[in-house]
């Protein structure tokens, strides 16, 4: 298994940058890879429970990913498992992420802990994906 960690820090306080992790509104606005809508969801960061995403692509590929939120501590972290869907609805393999915020000099830090990636390939997928993304929050985020 191979585990993922990334840090951005933003000038926004961490009770405010807690919101766009956790507010339905908010999260879809930067869920997702630069270039990926998410017209299909069922995302409900702020308490326990299942959640589920389909993620389209300017070509139309459809990508299905989906978990369970195991944590919610405002304005703290959220935890929460994630497997990719195939082709025919299988879910694959489950791993972990958890999203943590702290007070820095420049406002909030967001740490991207994802834990349990299935082999090298799927962990640097994963790093360009969550890069792109948190590239998509930082243009958002206000």
């Amino acid at each position: 298994m191979t585990d993922l960690r990334l840090e951005r820090e933003f000038a926004v306080s961490p009770e405010h940058l807690f919101a766009w992790i956790s507010e339905t509104d908010k999260l879809l606005q930067w869920w997702g890879p630069e270039g990926m809508t998410v017209p299909e969801h069922t995302l409900n960061f702020r308490q326990e429970g299942p959640w589920s995403t389909v993620m389209i692509n300017a070509d139309g590929d459809r990508y299905h990913v989906s978990g369970v939120v195991t944590h919610v501590r405002p304005p703290q972290s959220i935890g929460f498992t994630w497997g990719w869907h195939d082709e025919t609805g299988v879910r694959g393999h489950e791993s972990h992420v958890t999203l943590t915020v702290e007070a820095c000099d420049s406002g909030a830090r967001l740490i991207v802990d994802h834990r349990d990636l299935d082999g090298s390939g799927q962990a640097d997928g994963h790093q360009k994906g969550w890069e792109s993304t948190l590239r998509k929050l930082a243009s958002q985020i206000q």
